[in-house]
C-alpha cells in the first residue's frame, strides 16, 4: 500500500521539480511568501520574538528587515529543495561552491584518521550540501545523520533526494554503529551532523550561551567524535547571489580528545553563532529554539 502513495507522490514531485529554477523562484515570491507571511503568517510571533532576543543590537527596522528576508529565504529553501529532486550533478556543482574539501581529504590521509565529522546548522540551504559526495575521492566516503520522520512517505521521498549525489542517510540512533562499521572496514568516512535542533529533555546534556540566550545542545556529535578520535570540522556557508551558495570546510580541530567535556560543543555553538550573525537571515528562526529552559532542566534533575 505504501508503494501505492510513494510513486504517485514521487511522480508530482518530480514533474514539479523539472520546472527551470527561475519558474520556482517566480513561485516562492509570488505564492509561497505572501502565503506564509501574509496570509498564514506562519510563526510570525516566534520568528519576531526569537529575533528580538537573540539579536538586541539591531533597531526595530532592522529587525523587520531580517524578519522579511527570512522568510524570502525559507521560501526559497523549499523550492531549492523541490529542484534538487531532478538538479544534475553539473549543475549543483556549478550552484554550490566547496572549498577546503581537498585540503580536508588530504588531512585525513596524512595523519591516518578514517572519521571526519563536520558540523552544520539549519543554515541556508542544508540539503543542497549533500552534494559534497560528488567533491570528494572515490576511496572517502559520506554520510548525513537526520532524524526519521514519522510519515514514513515523506521520510522515503526526502532520502532519495538527499541520496542522490552519492550519500547516505544514517538514522541518529544509528550513527555510532555506522561510524564503527565503517571503521573496522579501514575506509575513510566523512560525516554530516546537524546539531542545533532542541534537543530532547532525555538527551539535554550541556547548555552554552547561544544567541544571548542559555541554550542545550545534542553533545552526540563530540562524544562519537572523541570516541573514534575524529577530525572535526564546521561546515561554513554563505550564499553570495539567489541560488549560489559556498560552503568552506574549517578544521576545528584534529585531536578531539585533548579537549574537555563539552568543550569542543561549546566551539561548535560559537562557530555557528559567528555564522549567524554575519548573515541572520539564512538561519531556521522558525524552529521554536528555546522552548526549554535550563531551571526547567534543573528541576527535573532533582526530582
Amino acid at each position: 500500500m505504501k508503494s501505492c502513495f510513494y510513486y504517485p507522490a514521487l511522480a508530482l514531485w518530480l514533474l514539479t521539480s523539472s520546472l527551470p529554477l527561475r519558474v520556482h523562484y517566480f513561485f516562492s515570491d509570488w505564492l509561497l511568501f505572501p502565503l506564509l507571511f501574509h496570509i498564514i503568517r506562519y510563526r510570525r510571533r516566534l520568528v519576531a520574538r526569537q529575533l528580538a532576543d537573540s539579536l538586541p543590537e539591531l533597531g526595530e527596522q532592522e529587525l523587520r528587515a531580517v524578519e522579511r528576508r527570512f522568510y524570502h529565504t525559507l521560501c526559497d529553501y523549499v523550492v531549492e529543495t523541490l529542484k534538487m529532486a531532478t538538479m544534475s550533478p553539473g549543475e549543483i556543482r556549478r550552484r554550490v561552491e566547496f572549498t577546503g574539501v581537498d585540503t580536508l581529504q588530504e588531512l585525513m590521509a596524512r595523519e591516518g584518521k578514517l572519521i571526519n565529522l563536520t558540523y552544520l546548522g539549519h543554515f541556508g540551504n542544508w540539503e543542497w550540501m549533500s552534494s559534497v559526495a560528488l567533491h570528494m575521492l572515490p576511496a572517502v566516503g559520506f554520510s548525513q545523520v537526520y532524524h526519521p520522520l514519522h510519515n514514513a512517505l515523506l521520510d522515503r521521498l526526502m532520502r532519495r533526494g538527499r541520496e542522490r549525489f552519492g550519500g547516505e542517510c544514517v538514522s541518529m540512533r544509528e550513527t555510532l554503529r555506522h561510524i564503527l562499521r565503517v571503521r573496522g572496514q579501514n575506509h575513510y568516512e566523512i560525516v554530516g551532523l546537524i546539531a542545533d535542533q532542541c534537543p530532547k529533555w532525555e538527551a539535554t546534556h550541556q547548555w552554552c550561551t547561544f544567541l544571548h540566550h542559555d541554550t542545550s545542545f545534542l553533545v552526540g556529535g563530540e562524544v562519537i567524535g572523541k570516541r573514534v578520535d575524529a577530525v572535526i570540522t564546521y561546515l561554513d556557508v554563505s550564499r553570495p547571489s539567489r541560488g549560489h551558495y559556498k560552503a568552506d570546510v574549517k578544521i576545528l580541530t584534529t585531536q578531539p580528545n585533548t579537549y574537555k567535556d563539552f568543550e569542543l560543543t561549546e566551539l561548535y555553538a560559537r562557530t555557528l553563532e559567528e555564522s549567524i550573525r554575519r548573515a541572520p537571515h539564512l538561519w531556521l528562526w522558525t524552529h521554536d529554539r528555546w522552548k526549554r529552559s535550563h531551571e526547567e532542566w534543573l528541576q527535573r534533575g532533582r526530582q
